[in-house]
C-alpha cells in the first residue's frame, strides 16, 4: 500500500511559451512547413514565483504535454515544469523515435545552458514514458547506431546530456508493444479491412462465439494473431523502402493507414489484468467506436515511422530494454483504474530497473487522464507524491 503524501499548499503559476531551435540537414522534409534546415520545438515553462535549481522536462510523441491536467498541477505545488513538444508538431504520423530523442536532448540542453537549471528530471506521461527512459539510457550508455529503417541518424553522433532523475507516469513499456496488444486481430486485409474479416477474432461482433470472460486458449490465439499482424505490416513497410532503394529512390517515403487499432480484449473483459477499470470502455471512450476512429492510436503512418515507432521487432525505444542502462533515481506512478496502460507493462519495466533507487506509487481509483468529477482528489494526491519524491531526492525546495 502506498503511504499517503503530505498535502502541499497550492499557489498560482505562470506559463511562458518559447521555442527551442537548432539546425539539422536532412534529405527529406517529414514535417509540413519546415523552413530550411531549422528544427523547431515548441516549449512552455510552467513555474511560480519561487526560484528552483531543478526543472521537470516533460515530452510526448504527440504534441506538448503542457496542457495535460497533471503538469499544471505540479506547477501549482511550486515545481518548475517544461512541457516540450518534439519537431512533429502536426502529429506522430511521420515521427521517428530517434529524432524524438534528439528533440528531448535539445530541450534538456536548453534548460541547463540557457535557462540556467542545474538539475533536470525527465517526466514521461503515458506514451512519453518509453522515450524518456530511452533518452536517459542513450545518454548514459548509448546503443543506437542507425534508424530502425537502417539509415544514418544524427543521434549516433550526438552526446546527449543525461538527466538527474526519471519519472514514468501512467506509462506503458513502449508504443510498439502497446499498439500490438491493441491491434484488431480479425483484420486480414490491410487495404480493405472489412473484407474477409475473421469473425472468430472480431471482438465487437455479437455473433462471435468467443465472449467475455475469454478463455485462456482464445486469448493466446488472439495475442498470436496480433503479433502476426504487426509483423505483416512491418514486412510491408520494409519492402516498400527496399523497392525505393532498388529503383534508385532511397529517400522516397510511403504513407499508409492502419485500420483497427483499438481491439484489446482487456477493455471488454475486466478480469484480464484486473484493476477496477470500467468494462467496454477505454481511455478513448467506447473501444468499438475508437477502433475505426481517425483519432485512435496509430491510424496514419509512414514506412519509416512504422519501423521506428510501431514495429514489434524493429522499434528501438523500449522502457523495459532501456531500464538496465539507467542509473539515476526513478519514480513510477501507476493509476489504479488505468483504462489505457496494462499493469503488466509497468511491472515489467519496474522489475527491469537494475538499481534500488526506484519507487512505485499506486493511485487507487485514478483513471488514465484523471478525467471526471471524481478524479480531482486523485490528481492532487498524485502531484503531492511527486513533490515528496522530488524533495527527498534534493530536486525541490521546501
Amino acid at each position: 500500500m502506498t503511504a499517503e503524501p503530505v498535502s502541499v499548499e497550492r499557489s498560482k503559476y505562470r506559463r511562458t511559451p518559447y521555442l527551442v531551435v537548432s539546425t539539422e540537414r536532412a534529405a527529406r522534409k517529414d514535417v509540413y512547413g519546415t523552413i530550411g534546415d531549422n528544427v523547431v520545438r515548441q516549449a512552455q515553462l510552467l513555474r511560480g514565483d519561487r526560484d528552483s535549481d531543478t526543472v521537470i522536462v516533460a515530452s510526448h510523441p504527440i504534441g506538448s504535454p503542457a496542457y495535460l491536467p497533471f503538469f499544471p498541477e505540479l506547477a501549482r505545488t511550486g515545481l518548475h515544469v517544461i512541457g516540450c513538444a518534439n519537431r512533429y508538431t502536426l502529429g506522430d504520423s511521420a515521427l521517428q523515435m530517434e529524432n524524438h530523442l534528439l528533440d528531448v536532448g535539445a530541450c534538456v540542453r536548453d534548460a541547463k545552458e540557457r535557462l540556467g537549471y542545474r538539475k533536470v528530471v525527465l517526466a514521461g506521461w503515458s506514451g512519453g514514458g518509453s522515450p524518456m527512459m530511452g533518452y536517459q539510457a542513450e545518454a548514459e550508455k548509448p546503443s543506437i547506431t542507425q534508424t530502425s529503417a537502417g539509415e544514418p541518424t544524427p543521434l549516433a553522433e550526438t552526446t546527449l546530456t543525461p538527466a538527474d532523475g526519471v519519472m514514468l507516469l501512467a506509462a506503458p513499456r513502449s508504443r510498439h508493444r502497446l499498439l500490438t496488444e491493441f491491434l484488431d486481430a480479425s483484420v486480414t486485409d490491410e487495404l480493405v479491412p472489412e473484407r474477409n474479416r475473421d469473425a472468430e477474432f472480431d471482438l465487437y461482433a455479437p455473433a462471435n462465439p468467443n465472449q467475455p470472460p475469454y478463455s485462456a486458449d482464445f486469448l493466446t490465439a488472439y495475442r498470436d494473431r496480433q503479433r502476426e499482424r504487426n509483423r505483416r505490416i512491418t514486412a510491408f513497410a520494409q519492402e516498400k523502402l527496399d523497392e525505393f532503394r532498388r529503383n534508385g529512390r532511397p529517400h522516397a517515403e510511403h504513407a499508409f493507414v492502419v485500420h483497427g487499432t483499438m481491439a484489446d480484449p482487456r477493455w471488454l473483459d475486466p478480469t484480464i489484468e484486473p484493476n477496477g477499470r470500467r468494462p467496454r470502455w477505454s481511455y478513448l471512450g467506447d473501444p468499438e467506436i475508437a477502433n475505426t476512429s481517425p483519432g485512435a492510436l496509430m491510424r496514419f503512418t509512414t514506412a519509416r515511422s512504422w519501423l521506428s515507432q510501431w514495429g514489434l521487432d524493429t522499434a528501438q525505444v523500449d522502457a523495459g530494454d532501456a531500464a538496465p542502462r539507467v542509473s539515476v533515481p526513478i519514480l513510477m506512478m501507476c493509476n489504479g483504474t488505468d483504462d489505457a496502460v496494462p499493469t503488466s507493462h509497468q511491472e515489467q519495466v519496474f522489475d527491469a530497473i537494475g538499481h534500488q533507487d526506484k519507487e512505485r506509487i499506486d493511485l487507487v481509483g485514478a483513471n488514465h487522464y484523471f478525467t471526471g468529477n471524481d478524479q480531482r482528489s486523485h490528481l492532487s494526491k498524485a502531484a503531492d507524491h511527486v513533490h515528496d519524491w522530488m524533495q527527498r531526492h534534493g530536486f525541490a525546495t521546501s
